[in-house]
């Protein structure tokens, strides 16, 4: 029987502390997820929706955007997945009634977790500019309040339409079609602050911003290298593609500031064996200084080119270009300068030097530990430099792998969600549709923020998300969003976004992923891309949470038609009654999509096309990889100074708290902690258990600070700090973003520990 929201906030003080677990899954992650599961849906809702979760035949998995392998399990997901599912699924209601009891001053004042345990949202709700309370508006009204703020502006460009990850491929271009249609390019997206980098160092390098691998180069490589990622919390069911990878004689090296419990050893619940002993995965750990990839991958490059044979030249003579001026510069990389930057010994980077050699098929993975630093673009060019070297990129069991965190993010930006689109895409547009798009580039997520900060955009409109904690530096951040003429959030669930609020605004309940979704023409299903560029069907099996919920296409759709009127020739009814309509023009705009609808019902779906993968073809600037040659850097660290890194607990996906423990790192009930290496928390004299204000230090002098962090001794990399976000977000500055991609850096903050005043 599922149980009841919380009344209260728990209390979170004192947190308790135990030695970090070894491992990762088994046992207590089956206990773990069924606990959840039962405690959100009761015990037959359970089993007929876990069972569901990443079938061919069922609904995608709203967490994370790993692929699904070809032979599925009847239980394909993974403990944060079901946790995902079971908060979606849930039968708690968060009804008018629940608005009408609790002002928005009281959810303002609420944790995230509490506000996510409340349940699904039910009914359109309008907060007047001076209400106090949210109230139930009908969704014609809810139309309307949007039309109005929207024909008052001056500019389309006063509009910011914002995505999350979570959002289906049709939703997706309906979207951004509305938005141009409308006249502007304001589309910032999650993607902004996560993989952003990971897009701009691979378009310019090898031609297209995405992985060149699909899950089957896992099985066939020599060499998998982790780094900057955490797959047994934000990935689980990766660890299941290490596993068989070690079985077929790979070798896996990972690269991380802290040890993590995933890669260590993985108990896998699918099998006896998995569950009692577990496989090891890891072969070499390289605890890396934060911010010190870059570094590595240099000084890898350069021992390569130290060591005859070890250049694949005919690769590199055929298919790349800038290959003498990048070799100049890594020949010329000091190696006590660099090593001193990665952290590392001698001894390690030997170790990693006679696996990489050792190898003919070699994969990076990275995730944010490598795309939210100053420099992450530049360390992201330095990871395809080291794999041009050796020819790793377009052979089988070879590649780049970035891991996307969310479970459509991918395939929204495929579908045109970006904010500087590709001139063939919006000629694309213009001939399907025969409106001229804008062509002046807009918002991303800092810039949009910024905006809103200045007042010069009034109109915040959010698919899906929860823009105010996923965002850095969060007083800004708010204030900025509290100068809006109207917010807009379509959710499933509370969050802090909905407390955080223009002079008016609006909460507009959706459909998840779980639900069947009835149209006019019949029961639709939606389409989703995974990390690796493979794109199949989701469909839901749950009746919706409440009848007034509408889909996220026909939300579009009909605000589509309240905005743009009679003036627009896109028939938008035709489009929320049929996504198979949907589905039609995206085949006639986006390259790869040909057909779509019929090899979309094949079981899987389809893959698709990668011109470096399946051509060694590299549609870059120059015709081939590109070679880049960019000075190495790290961050400096001041005296008695930390460097911060902002990450998840297990016990979370993104900004979604599912509970207060991190069981593989040995924390329970508190998030409100800081791990810090032993030797540095010594030499700064604090104490295991005491706490602390983590204060961050930037260029502008403007003093960031945390209150209230309970001191946890941990094996972190040396000078190197940990904290869970969204707690703290607030050090990280508005402006303090990488080069290039403009994304958050939250993976290195500079802060100082003060004695707290709650200590």
């Amino acid at each position: 029987m599922a149980s009841k929201p919380p009344k209260s906030d728990p209390v979170q003080d004192a947190p308790q502390v135990a030695e970090p677990k070894r491992a990762a899954a088994g046992l207590p992650a089956i206990g773990h997820t069924l606990r959840i599961a039962q405690q959100q849906m009761g015990v037959k809702r359970t089993a007929l929706t876990l069972l569901s979760v990443n079938q061919k035949d069922g609904f995608d998995c709203p967490g994370c955007a790993w692929p699904e392998p070809e032979h599925r399990h009847k239980a394909e997901f993974c403990e944060n997945g079901a946790k995902a599912v079971a908060e979606e699924a849930t039968l708690r209601r968060v009804t008018p009634e629940f608005f009408a009891a609790h002002p928005v001053a009281d959810l303002a004042g609420r944790s995230g977790y509490w506000l996510g345990q409340q349940g699904r949202l039910t009914h359109p709700m309008y907060l007047p500019e001076g209400g106090t309370h949210y109230e139930p508006v009908t969704w014609e009204r809810a139309f309307d309040i949007i039309g109005e703020e929207i024909a008052a502006l001056a500019s389309p460009d006063e509009a910011v339409f914002y995505t999350s990850g979570r959002t289906s491929n049709e939703a997706a271009f309906l979207y951004q079609l509305f938005a141009r249609e409308f006249g502007t390019n304001n589309l910032p997206d999650c993607s902004n602050m996560c993989h952003e980098s990971s897009g701009s160092a691979l378009s310019e390098t090898i031609g297209i911003g995405k992985g060149s691998v699909l899950l089957e180069d896992l099985y066939q490589a020599d060499l998998i290298i982790v780094a900057g990622q955490n797959p047994g919390t934000n990935h689980p069911r990766m660890l299941s593609a290490l596993e068989k990878a070690k079985d077929n004689g790979a070798r896996i090296i990972s690269v991380n500031p802290l040890p993590e419990a995933g890669l260590e050893r993985f108990k896998n619940p699918q099998t006896p064996q998995g569950m009692v002993k577990g496989a090891a995965l890891t072969d070499l750990f390289l605890q890396i200084r934060i911010g010190g990839d870059q570094a590595l991958f240099r000084l890898l490059n350069k021992l390569i080119l130290e060591t005859d044979g070890a250049v694949d030249e005919a690769f590199v003579r055929e298919h790349t270009h800038g290959y003498e001026e990048f070799a100049e510069a890594a020949r010329a990389a000091d190696r006590d300068e660099t090593l001193t930057a990665t952290g590392l010994t001698r001894e390690d980077i030997d170790k990693a030097l006679r696996m990489v050699l050792a190898s003919k098929r070699t994969i990076v993975c990275w995730a944010m530990g490598l795309t939210q630093h100053k420099h992450s673009v530049p360390t992201i060019r330095e990871v395809v430099n080291f794999l041009l070297l050796r020819g790793n990129i377009g052979r089988p069991g070879a590649g780049v792998c970035p891991v996307r965190g969310h479970s459509n993010v991918q395939g929204d930006r495929t579908m045109g969600i970006f904010e500087r689109p590709a001139p063939a895409f919006l000629d694309a547009l213009e001939k399907e549709f025969g409106f001229a798009p804008p062509r002046e580039h807009g918002y991303d997520v800092v810039r949009a923020i910024r905006a809103l900060r200045d007042g010069e955009a009034k109109v915040f409109f959010a698919m899906g998300g929860n823009f105010v904690s996923a965002s850095p530096d969060t007083d800004v951040t708010e204030a900025a969003m509290r100068r809006a003429r109207l917010t807009v959030h379509v959710s499933t669930k509370l969050n802090r976004s909905h407390a955080v609020t223009g002079a008016r605004a609006l909460i507009l309940p959706t459909l998840g992923r779980t639900e069947r979704d009835l149209q006019g023409s019949g029961e639709q299903f939606v389409t989703v891309e995974d990390s690796m560029g493979m794109v199949h069907a989701s469909r839901g099996r749950l009746e919706p949470a409440s009848r007034h919920l509408l889909s996220e296409p026909a939300i579009v759709s009909r605000l589509a038609r309240r905005v743009l009127g009679e003036n627009s020739r896109t028939p938008w009814e035709e489009f929320e009654k049929d996504y198979a309509t949907i589905r039609e023009r995206i085949a006639r705009v986006i390259p790869g999509f040909e057909d779509f609808n019929a090899r979309v019902a094949r079981p899987g779906g389809f893959a698709l096309p990668h011109a470096p993968r399946d051509e060694r073809r590299f549609p870059t600037a120059t015709g081939k990889a590109n070679f880049t040659a960019a000075p190495v850097e790290y961050p400096r660290l001041p005296e008695g100074r930390l460097l911060l890194q902002t990450l998840r607990s297990h016990d979370q996906y993104n900004t979604t708290i599912y509970g207060l423990d991190d069981r593989y790192r040995g924390i329970r009930g508190g998030r409100r902690v800081v791990l810090v290496n032993p030797e540095d928390a010594r030499a700064l004299k604090v104490a295991d258990g005491s706490y602390v204000d983590l204060v961050s230090e930037w260029k502008d002098g403007v003093e960031r600070r945390a209150p209230g962090f309970r001191v946890v001794h941990y094996p972190t990399a040396r000078g190197c700090a940990a904290a869970y976000y969204p707690e703290t977000n607030v050090l990280v500055p508005l402006d303090a973003t990488a080069d290039t991609s403009n994304t958050p850096a939250s993976k290195s903050v500079v802060v100082r520990l003060e004695q707290s005043a709650t200590d």
